[in-house]
């Protein structure tokens, strides 16, 4: 299975969504099963790494984001993802917006009905609740993987 994470930039909420979901799934034993990207929707931070606040709160966790790079969300993206999950209801608009034609690649919010701020206009707190929600959410997609309610 593979799994896309989507923001706005690829810079803060969906590097950190990726590194996050492949180190608790590596941990669980199911690496052999699903693989983790993430893209955004702006190139505006293409090629850049991850916001240093990003790659500072998953360090303090014990995530890596080494050798990462932001990277624009392609239409080669939707034929390659089987779940495409969005941050937030505005980077879902933009991502049905953005589907290919005649695609059919199921695309939701990764938290079910909540949405994960984005701390990039913030301070080092806001990394800190991101850094939260999306541990707790990659938890709850990684037992919906293996069949648990």
């Amino acid at each position: 299975m593979h799994i896309l994470f989507v923001d706005a930039g690829n810079y803060c909420r969906s590097p950190a969504a990726e590194t996050v979901a492949r180190t608790q799934a590596a941990r669980a034993g199911l690496s052999d099963r699903v693989v983790f990207a993430s893209a955004g929707l702006k190139d505006k931070h293409a090629g850049d790494t991850a916001d240093p606040r990003t790659i500072e709160a998953c360090r303090a966790r014990g995530y890596g984001l080494d050798g990462f790079r932001c990277r624009e969300i392609t239409p080669l993206d939707f034929a390659r993802a089987d779940l495409i999950l969005a941050m937030d209801r505005e980077n879902l608009a933009a991502l049905e917006a953005r589907r290919p034609p005649g695609d059919t690649t199921p695309i939701r919010l990764f938290l079910d009905e909540a949405e994960v701020p984005d701390p990039y206009f913030g301070d080092v707190d806001g990394f800190d609740a991101m850094m939260d929600q999306i541990e707790a959410g990659a938890t709850t997609l990684l037992e919906r993987l293996r069949g648990k309610p």
